[in-house]
This record gives structure tokens, sequence and C-alpha cells, in this order.
């Protein structure tokens, strides 16, 4: 019989890992442009990601549904315990949405400032906050049952532990790493060795933070670790993040950029399956009792019925989501050109 339950974490994971990988340097352009003095830069840069922000934000409304759908149950706990954060979250894209439009027809240079600003922090908080999210899901949640509902007592406050903010930074880097990849595939000349340089730089505090992060798992989140060795899909993914990892600056150096970011991509993909991988089955770990009170794919999902009337669905709409994206980025490739139109 088919693992529905399965099927689906396994869906929800690859819309999670095509949003943080399309996203995810549009965040990290967002970063860069908080740092760009010139003019001239940073519509480049803007412009760089301008035509495609929001389709890639399809990516992360598609996993939300998904997860209502497939898991109601995660859905509603972690929502309702993010609220604030998730609030707060949506406060600054909505400010990243509006900064394209509004810097286009803003008619003084401290207009664009204001608006750069605002496309820079609406990528920035985003950025880390998604770390910090992630962070305390591995880290675990006080949620239990009580006569067969689910209670959690999640605090805003208590969501800003050191080792969520740890996770958040590392997350942060990963972006920015990420986003001066993309940036040396759409700029020329002294922009683009400025963007080899953040992208190298951001590099090292990335693999620095990912492997303190990993030590500090062992003693936060060491439940993580269990049995992980003996599962060939671990060596798989970690083999994928090791090499990847590898060949990001060989292949900056190289000034092979479009494989550079093919890596970054791979090393988000990697990063992201080895902590499924270790969560699985659960979805929401307790940290009140990780056993008992753990949401798993099995007793925090749907019915049958639902999961298996979302599947058809899903395939008939993931490929149309797939075959846009691609579209889109043959239609936009190659280096920016500021034109009369651009922002």
């Amino acid at each position: 019989m088919i693992d529905l339950n399965t099927i689906w974490f396994l869906l929800i994971g690859v819309l999670i890992i095509g949003y943080a990988i399309l996203d995810g340097f549009d965040l990290g352009v967002g970063v860069i442009q908080l740092f760009t003095k010139d003019e001239n830069e940073r519509r480049i840069n803007i412009n760089a990601v301008g035509p495609v922000w929001d389709g890639n934000e399809v990516w992360l409304l598609t996993g939300g549904g998904a997860l209502f759908a497939a898991f109601p149950i995660v859905y509603a706990t972690v929502f309702s315990g993010f609220y604030l954060a998730f609030m707060l979250l949506l406060l600054f894209l909505i400010f990243r949405a509006v900064s394209f439009e509004f810097r286009k027809f803003s008619e003084t240079p401290a207009e664009k400032k204001r608006w750069d600003m605002a496309f820079a922090l609406g990528s920035t908080v985003p950025a880390l906050l998604y770390g910090v999210a992630i962070g305390n899901l591995m880290r675990g949640l006080p949620v239990k049952f009580v006569d067969g509902k689910i209670v959690s007592d999640i605090t805003f406050l208590g969501l800003l532990n050191p080792f969520a903010l740890l996770i958040g930074l590392t997350g942060f880097a990963m972006f920015v790493m990420h986003g001066a990849i993309y940036l040396t595939m759409k700029t020329t000349d002294q922009h683009q060795e400025r963007m080899i340089k953040w992208a190298n730089n951001s590099w090292i505090v990335f693999v620095s933070l990912y492997v303190i992060s990993t030590v500090v798992s062992l003693f936060v989140a060491k439940y993580l670790f269990d049995g992980i060795l003996k599962n060939p899909l671990f060596w798989i993914l970690f083999l994928l993040l090791l090499g990847s990892m590898i060949y990001i600056p060989v292949g900056l150096k190289s000034r092979k950029f479009g494989w550079s970011f093919f890596a970054s991509s791979a090393m988000i993909t990697s990063v992201i399956g080895l902590l499924a991988v270790s969560l699985y089955p659960r979805l929401v770990p307790s940290s009140i009792n990780l056993d008992e009170f753990s949401l798993t794919v099995y007793n925090a999902s749907s019915t049958q019925y639902t999961l298996q009337t979302m599947l058809i669905i899903a395939l008939i709409g993931m490929p149309i989501v797939i075959g846009y994206t691609i579209y889109i980025y043959r239609v936009f490739k190659g280096k920016v050109i500021i034109t009369q139109d651009s922002y």
C-alpha cells in the first residue's frame, strides 16, 4: 500500500527546498542591498530579482497550502504558536513587495533610498526569521496532548533562544552567499568582482556556522542523530553537501558562476534534506515528551481520502508551477540591462 503520509512529507519538503533556492537568493540580494552605496549598483541588484521575485514566492504559498491540506494539526499548532513571529515576517515581506514599484516611481534620490531600505530590511528580517523558526523546530516545541487535544505553550520571547538564533544566523549566511552567487551571474566588471568577494566571505561564515550548529545540535537536539548513520539517504545527502560546499569557492575562482549557483542550490537542497531525514517521521518534535507528544506524519495528518485527493491536485499543479518557473528564468536570463522601464 502507498504511504500517502510519507509522500506528502516529501512533497512539502520539495516545496520548501524550491522556495529556499528561489526566494533564498532574493533575500540574499536584499541583504547585500543594505550595504550597497552606488546608485547604479543598487538599481542593478533590485532589477536582478525584480522580474522573478513574485514567482519565487509562489513556492512559499504552495508550501503553506500543502501543509494545511495534508497536516492541518501541524499547520494550526505552528501558525498559532508562531503567530507574532509570522505577523512580523509578513509585515516585512509586504514592505519588500511594494518597494519594487514604489522605488520605480520615486522622483528623488532620497525617496529611492527609502524604498531601497524597505527592500533591504524586507529581505534581511525574513532571512533571519526563517532560520529561527527552523531552529525552534529542531530544538523541539512545548506541545503536548491533553484529553486528546493539542496544547502548546509557545511564546514569542521563547522562540528567541540562543540555539534558534544560531540556526537563524546560519541560514542568514547561507542566503547571503546564495544571493551573492546569483548576482555574479547578473553583473559585470567591478560590481561582479565585489559580488565574488561577498560570495567567498559569506561562504566562509556559513561553513563555520554550519559546523558550529552541527556540534551544538549534538547536545541540544541529540535525537536528530539517532540511527542517522545507518540511513543510506543520509550518506547520499551528506556527500552532496560536502561536494557542493567544496566546489563553490573553486567555481567562483574559475569564474564558472552558473555552476557555482548550481552548487549553492545543491548545498541548500542537501542541508534541508539532511534535516528532513533526521526529523522523519516527526513534523513538530515535542520538547516536553519527544516520543509521546510529538506531531508526526501519521498522528497529525488529514484523512487518507483527503491525502489521495490532494495528491491528484498536486500532481497536476506542481508541473505547472515548475514549468512557469523554468519559462520565466529562460526569458530573463543573462546580465541585467538597465532601461527606461527598469525599477
